[in-house]
């Protein structure tokens, strides 16, 4: 079975609204686009590049979509050109040759190569994409997307890198829809800025317990 692995940029208050810059997502009157920029690192840097080190398909909402659409394709991928950066010509040959499920209502407008619609029911659709053969889903930003992952307990793997940043207002990763589980810690690191990285899997339902002693006297 195929996995679903979320790779997320959240602030310590859980908004992943915009990180990467001032014009990704102003809705609601957000202020602080690309809040995460003066933070990145090395470590944050390789821990985003570790999602992408095996095979893999994107999963993408359509805003995340169509950012990535109008990025990616373009980055400069001549060797000679003075702007050439070969990590991210190299991020960009691998966005562009990997197949790319999208959420969306626009099917006929997915104009970057190697695109395909999900099914109306987008849940339902990724739930028979997990059982046929192929690489693991990675899901990066598409933040409504996530929010119905994690409603229909679809979600395998998270990873967080939680900036130290307090935001107050903006569309945040967990809004109360999501199915209550457990989770099992499978990797944790901070960085030299103060970035923490947290990566979990699904661990099976939420367990309680109660710190009332069995047999309490009147006290």
């Amino acid at each position: 079975m195929r996995k679903v692995i979320v790779g997320t940029f959240v602030s310590l208050d859980g908004v992943m609204q915009a990180p990467g810059g001032p014009e990704e997502d102003t809705s609601g009157g957000f202020a602080y686009g690309g809040w995460l920029v003066p933070l990145m690192d090395e470590t944050t840097g390789a821990a985003v590049g570790a999602l992408f080190d095996k095979p893999f398909d994107l999963l993408l909402g359509r805003r995340t979509y169509d950012i990535f659409a109008g990025y990616w394709p373009n980055v400069q991928k001549d060797p000679k050109a003075k702007d050439y950066d070969a990590a991210t010509a190299e991020m960009g040959r691998t966005f562009d040759r990997v197949t790319k499920h999208v959420a969306t209502h626009r099917a006929m407008s997915l104009g970057w190569q190697n695109s395909k619609p999900l099914g109306k029911d987008v849940a339902a659709s990724i739930r028979v994409l997990k059982e046929t053969e192929g690489p693991d889903l990675v899901v990066q930003g598409s933040g409504e997307l996530i929010h119905q992952l994690l409603a229909a307990d679809l979600v395998d793997v998270i990873q967080l890198l939680i900036f130290p940043v307090v935001l107050g207002k903006g569309r945040r990763l967990f809004d109360g829809s999501e199915t209550p589980a457990r989770l099992k810690l499978l990797e944790s690191k901070a960085s030299s800025n103060g970035v923490i990285l947290a990566r979990y899997e699904r661990s099976g339902e939420v367990k309680t317990g109660s710190f009332v002693f069995d047999n309490p006297d009147a006290a």
